[in-house]
């Protein structure tokens, strides 16, 4: 069905091919490509058409035959598809995407719009907010007359966009701007789709505002391409259900429960069975700190433990599709949970009490299962999805499996 890919500078962390492979089999490949190297490309690749993503979404277009009128209206190209005669032909599907992204827009007619960032991307976001009648649309640069400076002119904004890099992977812990600030914010919409959840979008949540992540736009504008490419018929893609399905595979895959519970060989059964990498979270403690965890107990205390666990595991979390062994007093901090949401699906681990051991486990042995059962029984209950009786480590490990997987 034809050859087609994604140019960009650095794609890595791309889930493109994923998305693509959803939609109809064809190939679809990555192309990282050093900016000098572009124009030959464009110019001399045998693709039958390709993808373009930042910061490559202007550079491209120099060089194509024709330009559709929509993407010459927003100065960007993001799909270019080889026609039969052999030239080159650039769209921009982003419009497409992001006005999917954007659900019911009648809500939004007369509504202000801010943009965070004025890039590529702000381009598109910009024209389809105007379209729809969003009045005004603001864009929020680091230098321009609305920055991030006097933020406050702006508190009446009803929709926020972040088309910035800021809070991706690697920093998910920044945000561009506190939500808090917006008491008229109805829709919260992100670009960024590693982790799952940012933390301009986990701002959201906890202030009741509608979010929604770049996964469902990438997914769109990528159907969208497949159209325009003739891979497959219009308006036959189901969107919603390959965003979620790669939604799926993307976030890791959490265990939380009592210590001796069946985590860590539950944990390594699920991943022989997915494929997944699998984290042993106690493993990287010790491997960190060069002792055994009692060890480091007796030597440090439990505050400087928990302290190094949850550094572990701001490491392990970031990570897309893994699973993630916890140890169990993970839920004695509460800034853990913040970490296992943002990319994360957490399930518990039930075993009886009186099944599970002590020996080697510093706080089990000096305040008794019964008591720390207690002590973390709802927090166990609130931070995981589902929950999962220990019936045995690969039937436990299969049910996890269908579920999530």
């Amino acid at each position: 069905m034809g050859r087609y890919g994604l140019l960009g500078e650095k794609l890595g962390h791309s889930y493109s091919p994923q998305i693509h492979a959803e939609l109809a089999d064809y190939e679809y490949r990555l192309y990282p490509t050093a900016r000098e190297n572009v124009p030959d490309f464009v110019k001399n690749s045998d693709l039958d058409g390709f993808n373009v993503t930042i910061p490559y979404k202007e550079t491209v277009m120099p060089y194509l035959d024709a330009i559709s009128d929509e993407a010459l209206r927003i100065g960007s190209v993001n799909t270019v598809v080889r026609m039969p005669d052999g030239t080159l032909h650039g769209h921009n599907t982003d419009y497409f995407g992001f006005m999917y992204m954007l659900g019911d827009t009648e809500r939004l007619r007369g509504k202000k719009a801010l943009v965070l960032g004025s890039g590529g991307a702000s381009k598109t976001v910009r024209a389809v907010l105007g379209d729809v009648g969003c009045e005004p649309v603001v864009t929020i640069s680091r230098s321009g007359e609305d920055n991030y400076t006097n933020l406050a002119r702006h508190a009446d904004a009803a929709v926020i966009v972040n088309t910035t890099p800021v809070g991706m992977y690697g920093n998910q812990n920044t945000s561009p701007i506190e939500l808090a600030m917006f008491p008229h914010c109805v829709l919260a919409l992100d670009l960024i789709y590693n982790p799952a959840r940012t933390h301009f979008l986990m701002q959201a949540e906890r202030l009741g505002i509608e979010y929604r992540g770049g996964l469902t736009m990438l997914a769109a504008q990528a159907a969208r391409a497949a159209e325009i490419w003739g891979c497959i018929p219009e308006n036959t893609a189901d969107i919603a259900a390959i965003t979620a399905k790669v939604q799926n595979s993307m976030r890791s895959i959490a265990i939380i429960g009592m210590p001796g519970s069946g985590k860590s060989s539950i944990g390594a059964a699920l991943a022989g069975i997915t494929g997944r990498k699998f984290v042993d979270l106690d493993e990287m403690i010790t491997a960190e700190a060069g002792m055994p965890i009692p060890e480091f107990f007796s030597k440090y205390g439990e505050p400087a433990f928990r302290a190094l666990e949850s550094r572990m595991l701001a490491a392990a979390a970031k990570e897309s599709s893994c699973i993630i062994a916890t140890g169990g007093g993970i839920v004695t901090v509460p800034g853990n949970r913040y970490l296992l949401e943002q990319n994360c699906i957490t399930v518990l681990i039930e075993r009886p009490l009186e099944e599970l051991p002590s020996f080697g486990r510093p706080v089990t042995a000096a305040k008794g299962v019964e008591q720390i059962y207690r002590e973390r029984r709802e927090l166990y209950n609130s931070w995981s999805v589902k929950k999962y009786a220990n019936t045995g480590i690969e039937e436990t490990a299969r049910a996890i499996a269908a579920d999530f997987t």
